[in-house]
Order: structure tokens, then sequence, then C-alpha cells
């Protein structure tokens, strides 16, 4: 009999990807799932990849499994995603366009995976979290984080980045880059250099320590800031 609480409109109807030669599970055998919302968290047997989900999820937790890919076809059919947290898998990749269409996407988690670069992201996420990552500052796009108007919450910690991302929005409230490899700021890191007026008025908390980077060595980089970076000032 399916478990307690399971949708039965879709008991048997999708099968999670496991270990080859396994048989396939249908995805609420193996996940618990609620109402719109999935929960795939430490299964057994392993999962290697994004489970099939039942349609209508809008959240979804995968956390402590053992996905090392996120495709397009994972997430391609289920724009009424709201939430995604795959915190603790063994993702490395993630295929170009794989969150373009989740576009009610809010808040996504790809915390303590092996993530050397970021993909497009959804254009109305308010929290995204990649700590604990392998992410250098190449593989952040430049604009990686210009166009997300809605993100106020970035977490970048316990990386190996070398620079603060540029162009980030106007919306960012909490920035944590703890535990990374940035040796230098600028003027324009935070503010804008040429703009004495400039306020960013909804930053309330940056973190840099953890950093090689010595802040009292740039103080010019903090004007338009409610409050001093936390990290190394000598």
């Amino acid at each position: 009999p399916p478990p307690p609480d399971t949708d039965l409109g879709d008991y048997g109807a999708t099968p999670a990807p496991g270990p080859e030669g396994d048989a396939e599970l249908p995805t609420c055998l193996l996940c618990v799932c609620l109402s719109g919302s999935v929960y795939c968290e430490e299964v057994l047997p392993v999962i290697t990849a994004v489970p099939t989900l039942p349609k209508e999820t809008a959240y979804l937790y995968a956390r402590y499994n053992k996905i090392a890919k996120i495709s397009v076809k994972d997430f391609s059919n289920f724009p009424t995603l709201r939430r995604i947290d795959l915190t603790g898998n063994a993702i490395s990749e993630i295929e170009d366009g794989s969150f373009s269409k989740l576009v009610l996407l809010e808040e996504l988690s790809l915390a303590e995976n092996k993530l050397v670069k970021l993909p497009a992201l959804p254009a109305k996420l308010t929290t995204f979290n990649a700590n604990f990552n392998r992410l250098r500052t190449r593989g952040v796009k430049a604009n990686a984080f210009k166009k997300l108007i809605n993100l106020s919450y970035l977490y970048l910690a316990n990386n190996e980045l070398e620079a603060v991302p540029p162009q980030l929005p106007e919306s960012l409230r909490i920035l944590h880059l703890h535990n990374n490899n940035i040796t230098t700021i600028t003027d324009e890191t935070f503010c804008k250099g040429n703009n004495t007026r400039y306020i960013r008025a909804n930053m309330d908390q940056i973190r840099l320590d953890g950093n090689p980077v010595i802040l009292a060595q740039y103080p010019n980089s903090f004007t338009c800031l409610k409050s001093l970076p936390i990290g190394r000032y000598y």
C-alpha cells in the first residue's frame, strides 16, 4: 500500500532514477509526496539523478543524495516549482537552460555540491545558496546576478572565488562571501565610485571574513553601505 499522506493521483506513476541495474521505483514510493511538496532526503536505494516529479510540484527537497548532474529535461515540465533544495549532493554539472522554464522559482539551494561554475539563474529568485562548492570567479559570469531584481539573499561562502561578483542587484540584503580567496575590492564593488550620494539602502550584511583581502586598505569602497562588512581590517 502507499505510505500515509501520499497523493494517490501520483502513486506509482513516476519512476526515480537509481543505480544501474536497480529496478526503477516510483518517486512517491521512494520519497514522500504531500500536496505539492516532494521530500526525497537521504533516499535508499540511492538516487543519482533528479527524480521524476508529480505534476504541479511546487517544492522539491532532495537533500543528501548522490545526484551528480542536472539536465535540461529534469525541470522543463514543472513551471509550478517555487523552491528547489539540492543541498548535499554530488552535483558537478548543470546543463545550460536547466532552470530556464522555472518562471515562479524563488528559492534555490545548491549548497554542499561540487560546482565549479554557475548556470543561468531564474529571474524571480529571492534566495540563492551555493555555499560549500568549488566555484572560482571564472565560473561565475559577470552578469550572473544583474537581472535578478528580487534577489535578497546570496550565499557564496566557502568556495574559491578570487573576486566579489560584479553587478550585484540593488535588492540584496544579505551577501555571504566568507572563506573564499578574495584578494581585492574596488570603489565599484558595492558602491558607485563616481557618485558619492549613492546609498545601497537594502544591504544589511556583507561577510568577507576568511578572505586574504584587508578591508582597511579600501576605505572608499564602503561609503554607500549602512554598516561595514565583516572581515579583516588589519
